[in-house]
């Protein structure tokens, strides 16, 4: 069994029209999924799933969506190549006033920042209470990583760009690559 939580707010993205979208997760990964709405508690049984992986895949998509990610971005998980990847805001803010600011920062003014990691990087980006939720691939994702953390530091803007725009080149021999 494994398990996950998912607030009140996101349950009917993870339910879908119907029952739609959890159906579709569950024979996507052979699962057996259990949501408690009264508490947001995900049960996800994967003694019918084929292979284990795609339990634990399961279990991502539903943290995806927990933390903001439509639901067609959270099931590009279910790709071998995709991973997820979350980090807590708390780490680098130790005040709720601090939170409020590095939110605003990895957002930028009407979402620029995120969205320009999310087009140089192709990694899909959602922030969301006190953390930042990533979708991509490994190779995207320790470059938007980095430039997470360069925000999360304290960087300036136009630093994390440039860094951006400098790694842009090392995507596209990567992504020529295969």
């Amino acid at each position: 069994m494994l398990y996950a939580r998912i607030p009140s707010d996101r349950l009917g993205v993870l339910i879908g029209p119907e029952g739609a979208t959890k159906r579709r997760l569950q024979e996507s990964t052979g699962t057996r999924i259990a949501v408690d709405s009264a508490t947001g508690d995900v049960t996800i049984d994967e003694t019918a799933a084929a292979d284990p992986v795609l339990a634990l895949k399961a279990r991502d998509v539903v943290q995806a969506m927990a933390r903001g990610f439509s639901e067609d971005r959270a099931f590009r998980l279910l790709d071998d190549e995709c991973y997820l990847e979350i980090l807590d805001i708390k780490d680098f803010a130790h005040s709720k006033n601090r939170v409020a600011q590095v939110r605003a920062r990895l957002i930028g003014t009407r979402g620029k920042t995120r969205r320009i990691i999310e087009e140089l990087t192709g990694v899909e980006v959602s922030v969301s209470g006190h953390t930042v939720a990533m979708i991509g691939g490994a190779f995207e994702m320790a470059i938007a990583r980095e430039a997470v953390f360069m925000l999360l530091r304290g960087s300036e803007h136009k630093t994390v760009y440039r860094f951006l725009e400098r790694k842009r080149a090392d995507l596209k021999v990567y992504q020529m690559g295969f």
